[in-house]
């Protein structure tokens, strides 16, 4: 299903975690997702490292890009939440490294996609 139309109204947002090393974190952040209705959630100040991708049990899907160097400080990195809609018009990600993370996301309009960039 594609996420974008001209009738439909999403809701982005962003917010500053300080960390996500703390155990339930990416929980809690889901359901702040969920309070405020958001379907796409930019993460930074993640402090996780490498780059990947991780399914949660409230069915979000969680895109995350932090410092890939071996033996790598917990420090920076980035993340991307997204909801079931998104999810399904998902076309790929990339990471840039610790600071930016890019998703394409297609839309109902033939051969258009949204770059969410964070």
């Amino acid at each position: 299903m594609p996420l974008l139309t001209t009738r439909a109204t999403i809701y982005l947002g962003t917010w500053n975690t300080h960390t996500m090393w703390d155990t339930g974190r990416a929980f809690q952040i889901a359901a702040e997702m969920r309070r405020y209705n958001l379907e796409v959630l930019g993460i930074n100040e993640t402090r996780w490292t490498q780059a990947g991708q991780q399914r949660l049990v409230s069915e979000k899907l969680l895109l995350y890009s932090g410092r890939e160097e071996e033996n790598a400080s917990y420090t920076q990195g980035v993340a991307m939440m997204l909801s079931k809609q998104p999810q399904s018009a998902l076309i790929g990600w990339e990471s840039h490294g610790p600071r930016i993370i890019k998703a394409s996301i297609k839309t109902k309009k033939e051969g258009i996609s949204m770059s969410v960039i964070q």
